[in-house]
């Protein structure tokens, strides 16, 4: 029966429909703390799917005279009604919904609400993921439909239905606490249960996550691996291959299993890009490989400045004159629309290419040299260019600039006998007199006093000494075998791209290859002109090319059971002299630094850049997670690595001192 707002003297226990609108929350009520907003949605959900299961208890109320008001007090069952109540929000039902309850007038209320919250047990989470995959495998509901039915998002009824996919040996494990909840979702990471089975015998004691987790994907490639972000995931599926995605952490796309497949995706695509590299540039060659081949051996040849035809210098005036009248016109413009906006990036993409075309490749060179195609860190192309084989070099004498000083050809080493010089070589006939031939002794006689003459003056003027060391250096350095310098000194290069991986893509490597690269451009095709060359440097610009070249041959590297103390000892004073701050070209990161020390290599690395506080409360993590926080906690510091850190001079120390000592304010302090 539906009761009305003024029946009063229900017996005890009876069972009752009131209308929703007559119900109130019980000031006896133990649960104080309101219901959550995600307990009250899986409350409504399921009594929209299924009804409400269990009555609700109530006591009616009384008016301060002793008399019945029509209303009921709920004792037990309060999220029930609010649950009801958030349905007539949504208008599923009415206010007058007939609720079913029992009536208790006989238990003290705050008594039986304290007890209803009590004296009860949870599920064990097992019993709960496995029927969840009960739901879906016998009643064929899928997650969506569960989360609807539930109160739960989607996304927690597929980390539930993996749960309960889990291995029984292990589920079995986990309720018997031999596994906690943590180590059982790192093995739901694959469906696999001989797999889960074979890692879980092999764990060491009590593993973390982490291992776990390691372990089930040590074959599989993760989606942020550069291979992956190349091809695309959409690429890999499309044509066959399986991503494992992990439901319960930051899988950041999951992990490829068909590791063949991706390898045979990206040397494909590789060799496509090579190819139409071939086709667009006119190269001789193109080489795809996964990373850049560094042993080559070849020399390397650089674009050199060009005139821009007259067609395109029509067009970048064009171009260049639209865009200072857009520029203009919007200058005080807060911001730009979207279509100013998208034709201010289509004039700056055209300015950029017809600018490019300012620097342009020997056509000589492009038809005998060629270029390599790799894949960068980040998984974007690299293409490097102007490679010349062995076998495709010119004769010694033309040979043209070139980053390769160490293909110097050994006859022209000093106590060897020199090659002839080339007819039309510049100063070829400063040697000898055509008319009169002389004996090789003689030559050698009179070179050698000559020799004595030039060392004997150049060690009077420091200016050209200067010039004449720039000169070795940079025909060494950005020629093939010339011989043209005239100075004993030989840069001897070492690849730092075979002690540091991926160094290159840094962004110090990539400004070190610009640099480079810029020089090369300037330098003139024949090295008979590289001395009028350097002469006709300003001071600035000869000792910045100076710099350049003595800085090519810097060799701090560090290696295993090396024997160069002393000159280690000299790279330090040399950091000093530049004021080397390696902030400005390192930050520690897990892949740099944090993920390949210890644990405690990382709180102490903490501790000294952040605090004793932020290092103990990273102390309890596993290293993978105590790794990524601490990255961010020094991102925002220029904290180093000891290897890495310049000690701050003597002198300068001395005069901070002095200045500190004459400050009043640290007088005052002391």
């Amino acid at each position: 029966m539906i009761m009305s707002a003024k029946s009063i003297g229900i017996p005890n226990g009876t069972e009752v429909r009131i209308p929703l609108s007559k119900l109130k929350k019980s000031p006896k009520n133990a649960r104080k703390t309101p219901h959550g907003e995600a307990a009250i949605e899986a409350y409504a959900a399921s009594i929209a799917a299924k009804g409400i299961l269990q009555n609700l208890v109530v006591e009616p109320e009384f008016d301060g005279e002793g008399g019945a008001t029509g209303f009921y007090l709920v004792t037990i069952g309060e999220g029930r009604r609010l649950a009801q109540l958030l349905r007539v929000q949504r208008k599923e039902i009415k206010k007058s919904e007939p609720i079913r309850c029992i009536v208790d007038t006989a238990n003290d209320p705050h008594e039986i609400s304290l007890d209803e919250n009590v004296t009860r047990e949870n599920m064990h989470p097992a019993d709960q993921f496995e029927a969840f995959r009960k739901q879906a495998e016998e009643r064929g509901f899928g997650a969506e439909e569960i989360a609807a039915r539930f109160g739960v998002t989607a996304h927690v009824v597929r980390q539930r239905l993996r749960l309960g996919a889990v291995s029984p040996k292990l589920m079995q494990l986990y309720r018997d606490g031999d596994l906690t909840l943590e180590q059982l979702m790192a093995f739901a990471i694959t469906y696999d249960h001989a797999r889960q089975e074979a890692v879980y015998e092999r764990l060491p004691f009590d593993p973390d996550a982490s291992t776990i987790r390691r372990l089930l994907t040590e074959t599989h490639v993760a989606a942020s691996d550069r291979r992956a972000r190349f091809v695309g995931l959409e690429a890999y599926t499309e044509v066959g291959g399986t991503v494992l995605r992990d439901l319960f952490t930051e899988d950041r796309g999951g992990y490829l299993e068909d590791v063949a497949l991706l390898d045979l995706l990206v040397t494909a695509r590789l060799g496509r890009e090579a190819d139409a590299l071939r086709a667009a540039e006119g190269w001789k060659w193109t080489e795809a490989h996964l990373d850049f081949p560094h042993a080559h051996g070849m020399r390397r040849v650089y674009p050199h400045p060009v005139e821009l035809s007259a067609e395109d210098q029509a067009a970048l005036q064009s171009v260049q004159s639209e865009f200072d009248r857009l520029t203009e016109q919007h200058q005080s413009a807060e911001e730009l629309s979207d279509d100013v906006d998208a034709r201010f990036g289509l004039l700056e993409a055209e300015i950029d290419r017809l600018e490019a075309k300012r620097q342009a490749y020997d056509p000589a060179d492009v038809a005998r040299g060629g270029a390599f195609v790799a894949l960068n860190h980040d998984g974007t192309v690299r293409v490097e260019r102007g490679f010349i084989r062995p076998q495709d070099e010119k004769p010694r004498a033309d040979a043209g600039p070139e980053g390769d000083a160490e293909a110097r050809d050994e006859k022209n080493r000093e106590g060897a006998e020199a090659a002839p010089d080339r007819e039309d070589d510049a100063g070829a006939s400063d040697e000898e007199d055509e008319n009169q031939p002389l004996s090789d002794a003689l030559v050698r006689d009179l070179t050698a006093h000559r020799t004595l003459g030039l060392r004997l003056n150049l060690s009077e003027q420091p200016d050209v000494a200067i010039v004449a060391v720039t000169h070795a250096l940079a025909a060494q350095v950005f020629y093939l075998g010339a011989a043209a310098h005239v100075v004993g000194i030989q840069p001897v290069k070492c690849d730092l791209a075979a002690h540091a991986d991926g160094i290159e893509d840094t962004p110090a490597g990539k400004a070190w290859s610009d640099r480079h690269a810029n020089w090369a451009r300037q330098m003139p095709k024949d090295v008979a002109r590289l001395w009028e060359f350097v002469t006709e440097l300003d001071r600035d610009s000869h000792m910045a090319l100076f710099a350049h070249c003595v800085a090519l041959t810097v060799n701090a590297v560090k290696l295993p059971f090396d024997r160069r103390p002393r000159a280690l000892a000299a790279a330090r004073r040399l950091a000093e002299a530049v004021a080397l701050d390696m902030t400005a070209y390192w930050r520690p990161t897990v892949r740099s630094y944090l993920g390949r020390i210890t644990k405690a290599g990382i709180l102490e690395a903490v501790r000294e850049g952040v605090g004793e506080e932020a290092a103990e409360r990273l102390s309890d993590m596993k290293k993978a997670d105590m790794a990524q926080a601490a990255e961010q906690l020094l991102a925002a510091t220029d904290w180093l690595p000891p290897l890495l850190r310049t000690a701050v001079p003597q002198e300068q120390t001395d005069v901070q001192s002095e200045a500190q000592g004459s400050d009043p304010r640290a007088e005052a302090a002391e």
